[in-house]
């Protein structure tokens, strides 16, 4: 094996780590919505030191590999893509964390009622999915996998849509629970940019496996 290929599989396998560890991220804060597990969500603040540490190592080495090893055609794409890819999934870290303060701000355990009619369970467990499928897109070269992402999104856009009128429905039988309304709202926002930066995932392993830029193709 060639350096460059010692040094790309090696990149390869820390963004793995990395995608993982947001995963696992995004399940806690979902657990600790359902179960109100302030511990937990103390854990996912705890460990966004580690994704935040994980995105600067990846690009520090994406950079030693420009600048060291000058990769050409599909290397130098998988590494243009692995950038990109690092800065999403530092954003799904974010967006973990987020959810997690949520819960630390929160007073009370959320009504199963209010998870159920607004759908945030479903649009939470989607994420999680969607978040599994661009990683065994990159894993496995599937560009195929990494296109029904942009299906899938579609699932958490028309939650986010509907999300006003269904909290507005649940809040005119229940306006005691006005403060919970909002943050399922919230968590409802933040989810939907799961998605958006999962798609971005998704193109990004499109481009460096087929050499095309798909931004503003799938819009049409």
């Amino acid at each position: 094996m060639t350096q460059l290929e010692t040094e790309l599989l090696l990149l390869k396998k820390e963004v793995i780590n990395m995608w993982n560890l947001v995963r696992s991220q995004l399940e806690k804060a979902r657990a600790s919505m359902v179960d109100f597990d302030k511990d937990l969500a103390r854990e996912v603040l705890l460990k966004e030191r580690r994704v935040n540490g994980a995105e600067l190592k990846i690009d520090r080495d994406c950079e030693n590999i420009f600048a060291l090893l000058t990769p050409v055609a599909v290397d130098l794409r998988f590494v243009l893509a692995v950038l990109k890819i690092n800065s999403n999934l530092e954003r799904i870290g974010d967006i973990a964390e987020g959810i997690a303060k949520y819960m630390l701000s929160a007073e009370k355990a959320f009504k199963k009622e209010l998870l159920e009619e607004t759908h945030v369970m479903k649009m939470f467990d989607e994420s999680i999915i969607i978040l599994e499928d661009t990683l065994a897109a990159f894993e496995n070269e599937d560009t195929l996998l990494a296109r029904q992402v942009f299906k899938k999104d579609e699932t958490l856009d028309d939650i986010n849509q509907r999300a006003n009128e269904l909290i507005e429905a649940y809040l005119s039988g229940h306006p005691e629970d006005l403060d919970q309304a909002l943050y399922i709202l919230s968590i409802i926002r933040k989810l939907e940019r799961v998605g958006d930066q999962s798609k971005n995932i998704s193109e990004e392993i499109i481009f460096y496996l087929e050499a095309k830029v798909l931004k503003h193709k799938h819009s049409h």
